[in-house]
């Protein structure tokens, strides 16, 4: 029976994702499945099979002789400017004209009939060029002299120089970390239909339709009005799809214009996979300094990333990395410089913590060194540097850490996963077991949120109530798997007091709210729920300000309550007074806006106030290695995480759960491998390996911690969830580690290199014993 005393869908209750039963039963419609008008065209990118050349001639004559084909693409044939780079740097070139600087570097487009056609068609162009030498990675970009692609950033505080001359003990060493392909389930898509005049509309799955509007725009030659750009979801996106559309999307609408017929381009996996940026390898120095007692006096750290042959996102991804490497510890003399360095690859971009990950993954590579060399348990060096104390409160960046919760979030964790006796039974085990080694590790992270580029941290919505009391809710952000468009119904529902049926979410589009940031950064609830709440609490003022003059009563006698309005003594049903107000010519309707206060960041000096708020989250993992093999399982893992005020319990454990999955198969099986002619060879599920189902922890414990609040004015007091879980997985490239040392009684500390492959760890275990013998 329904419960008539609360809102079904109210916030900070469980609430099924609204497209849920969409999603498993295959009702839930994407951009590939939208109905394609009669005479819709197709399109396929060719591409170059060298890393680094001049191209001296691009023969496509038999290109399009081909069967099905209706004419190509070059440079030739756009009339805007030949640039889509997001940072506008003029770098990134939908074609080239005269340079190839990566290996499956799109050159030109095919459109034909059908996608099959334009594929094969694809392959019969005749490239001419003169190979060039070229750098593949940070190191040999380094040594080759090439460029950063954008300015890098140096943070500091205190005096390096002088707290690591007087600090007891030194370590220095160099980690190399590993990208990560997105992998999202649905590929990129782009559906363009051509207008009248200017005009054209473009379908694709994108986390930033501004952006695509204006790039689609800028290439065309056409004012961002003419533009209008449509998401109702997308199968997954993780940063993927946060800049790398761009090129699909103006390759669709270029094409869509010149022919005048629809154009679609979805490029398969594999293409998908060679011509779109992931997630940043990083090669880090570092050097650390440290009293007996295992505290950090001076920390000093040189962070060199593959970036690729554009600058794309990589200035804000390398800066964010260095954001992180205090990860929760305090440094009391630090510098941290960035290297993003220019490389004959594919150009990285963002991905599901935009550098954190690689930033924070340093951090711990630095507490485990020092633990190692004091012989302490890592978990006791790590709360012995945590923020907090006289004086120990200021990041590298100078913002003050206000809001920790470390303390308590681990010492929690510690006791409900039951770490020491664990710790205590794990090195009784390795003792006695030859071949199989266990290793334990928790580690924390703590997380900055907002976007470093201010101008980002803005939202925009629109609310209508219909009158017959249905309401219409459309936000700019996007809705890729993460329940954002749940959130933010339920923050609608909540200050209406009606139930979440009643509400329709609907597609993202530019023609309703202008001027949107990206669906990243973690902040998509943060900023769009604040925008559809400011939208409804507009509503809400005129409608109390009628019923007020209307019944001849005090403002605050007027009351939202379940499904119903009390106004004085009268109740009426929510449609009832929705009807009325509409009679009296009530505008019901609004656009709301909201921007994140109190945030600042002055590049040039490394200071600042970039995040609003930090969350917090701890993990606990166990795992066992073979020594023979190098393989391992994950036995045990205990989560812990702080979201803030949960608007929605369930989906915010779906995302802690999933992103520790990523996490965890970023650091372990995912590995990107280029050979030497510059080629990806790991470019499909078949030889790219993400975590399966049967990979994950044979006990997988998820618990948030419920009795946090935000202290910030955040919706609902919430905290963003998105990215932050995403740094658990290093407690299981921790304890992979730890199983590691064993093999050498724990004197050295393994420096596991990530992703902690089989052969990694079966390299380390060979090495760690020769050095022991």
């Amino acid at each position: 029976m329904k419960d008539l005393t609360t809102i079904t869908g109210a916030a900070h209750t469980d609430r099924i994702h609204d497209s849920a039963a969409k999603h498993v039963t295959g009702r839930a419609d994407y951009t590939d499945d939208i109905a394609m008008p009669e005479g819709t065209l197709h399109a396929y990118l060719g591409v170059s099979d060298v890393a680094h050349a001049r191209l001296k001639s691009l023969d496509l004559s038999a290109v399009r002789d081909a069967p099905g084909v209706v004419g190509v693409l070059t440079a030739a044939d756009i009339p805007g400017v030949n640039d889509i780079s997001p940072t506008h740097q003029n770098d990134e070139p939908v074609f080239p004209t005269d340079l190839i600087q990566f290996h499956g570097q799109p050159l030109f487009a095919v459109v034909a009939e059908s996608r099959d056609l334009a594929r094969r068609a694809a392959l019969l162009a005749k490239i001419d060029a003169e190979p060039l030498p070229h750098a593949l990675d940070p190191i040999a970009a380094q040594e080759a002299g090439y460029p950063h692609v954008t300015a890098p950033l140096t943070l500091q505080r205190g005096d390096l120089d002088a707290g690591m001359a007087a600090a007891k003990n030194r370590i220095a060493g160099r980690m190399t970390v590993g990208g990560q392909d997105h992998m999202y389930l649905e590929g990129q898509i782009a559906f363009a239909m051509p207008g009248e005049d200017d005009d054209v509309i473009v379908h694709c799955s994108t986390q930033h339709p501004s952006e695509a509007q204006h790039m689609v725009a800028h290439v065309l030659g056409v004012p961002s009005n003419a533009v209008v750009v449509n998401v109702r979801r997308m199968g997954g996106g993780f940063g993927g799809k946060e800049s790398q559309m761009n090129l699909f999307a103006a390759v669709a609408a270029l094409a869509a214009k010149k022919w005048g017929r629809a154009v679609k381009i979805r490029p398969d996996r594999d293409q998908d996979m060679t011509a779109t940026g992931k997630r940043h390898d990083f090669v880090i120095d570092y050097e650390v300094g440290f009293d007996d007692a295992g505290r950090i006096e001076a920390v000093g750290g040189t962070f060199a990333a593959r970036c690729g042959f554009s600058a794309d996102l990589s200035g804000p991804v390398t800066d964010r990395a260095l954001f992180h490497a205090d990860n929760a510890y305090f440094y009391p003399h630090v510098r941290l410089s960035s290297r993003p360095m220019k490389t004959n690859t594919v150009s990285n971009t963002a991905f599901r913590g935009f550098g954190g990950p690689q930033g924070v993954i340093a951090a711990e590579r630095m507490i485990e060194e020092i633990a190692y060399a004091t012989g302490q348990d890592p978990l006791d060096v790590r709360k012995a540097n945590f923020y907090g104390g006289a004086g120990r409160d200021l990041t590298p960046y100078h913002q003050e850490v206000s809001d920790n919760i470390l303390d308590r979030l681990v010492t929690e964790l510690e006791e409900s996963a039951d770490y020491r006796q664990r710790r205590a039974n794990i090195l009784a085990y390795n003792l006695h077991s030859p071949v199989l080694k266990k290793g334990i590790a928790l580690t924390p992270v703590k997380f900055g949120i907002s976007f470093t580029a201010t101008w980002y941290n803005q939202a925009g919505a629109l609310v209508h109530v219909y009158n017959d009391g249905s309401i219409h809710l459309n936000h700019g952000g996007t809705e890729m798997g993460q329940g954002l468009n749940t959130k933010v119904a339920q923050v609608v529902a909540e200050a209406f007091q009606v139930d979440f049926e009643r509400i329709k979410i609907t597609k993202t589009t530019t023609e309703k709210v202008p001027n949107t940031s990206a669906t990243a950064a973690s902040s998509g609830t943060d900023l769009n729920g604040m925008a559809a709440l400011n939208a409804v609490e507009q509503i809400k003022a005129r409608l109390v300000g009628f019923a007020a003059e209307q019944w001849n009563v005090a403002p605050e006698a007027v009351r939202f309550e379940v499904n119903q309005v009390h106004i004085g003594t009268e109740v009426l049903s929510f449609d009832a007074f929705i009807k009325q107000a509409y009679l009296a010519r009530v505008q019901l309707s609004a656009a709301g806006f909201y921007k994140t206060p109190d945030i600042h960041w002055d590049r040039a000096k490394g200071q600042g106030r970039p995040f609003y708020y930090y969350a917090y989250g701890a993990a606990c993992s166990e795992v066992t290695i073979d020594t023979l093999t190098g393989e391992y399982r994950v036995d045990r893992t205990d989560l812990l995480h702080d979201v803030g005020r949960s608007l929605n319990p369930v989906l915010d454990r779906g995302q802690v759960e999933g992103a520790f999955i990523q996490g965890m198969g970023w650091l372990t099986t995912e590995e990107l491998w280029w050979d030497d002619a510059g080629r990806l060879r790991t470019h499909a599920p078949s030889t790219y390996k993400i975590p399966l189902a049967s990979d994950r922890p044979r006990v997988f414990n998820v618990n948030l911690a419920d009795w946090s609040e935000n202290r910030e004015l955040t919706i609902k007091r919430s905290k963003a969830v998105g990215e932050p879980p995403f740094m658990l997985g290093i407690s299981v490239f921790e304890a992979l580690s730890m199983a590691v040392a064993s093999v050498a009684d724990y004197r050295e500390c393994p420096r596991l290199d990530a992703p902690a492959t089989p052969e990694r760890v079966l390299m380390a275990v060979d090495r760690l014993r020769r050095g022991a013998a």
